[in-house]
């Protein structure tokens, strides 16, 4: 079983900052890919940063040179920091990680339950 768990999430008036962590617990052997996704209200889940093993990333168009992602292997913790805030940055974001539970098994995608980001104009 594996848990992933997001915190950071809340109100914020336009052009400000918040940081989203994530932190994965539970039968991990290693932990592939992470990202951020979100979702506003009628819209469908999007994209919004990858990170791998490694440190490369990947970021929507929407997002780039305002976010960043980030990653701390030890801790098993996606980070976004979030600058420069918009209204339409209003979504539930959620935490996804490609995790391998055991050193034979498959990597399976696991999601977060989401923390809410409102940006208000």
């Amino acid at each position: 079983q594996v848990q992933l768990v997001e915190s950071g999430g809340g109100l914020v008036q336009a052009g400000g900052s918040l940081r989203l962590s994530c932190a994965a617990s539970g039968s991990i052997f290693s932990i592939k890919a992470m990202g951020w996704y979100r979702q506003a209200p009628g819209q469908k889940r999007e994209l919004v940063a990858t990170i791998t093993t490694g440190g490369s990333t990947n970021y929507a168009d929407s997002v780039k040179g305002r976010f960043t992602i980030s990653r701390d292997n030890a801790k098993n913790t996606v980070y976004l920091q979030m600058n420069s805030l918009k209204p339409e940055d209003t979504a539930v974001y959620y935490c996804n990680a490609a995790v391998q539970p055991l050193a034979i098994s498959t990597v399976y995608p696991y999601w977060g339950q989401g923390t809410q980001v409102t940006v208000s104009s």
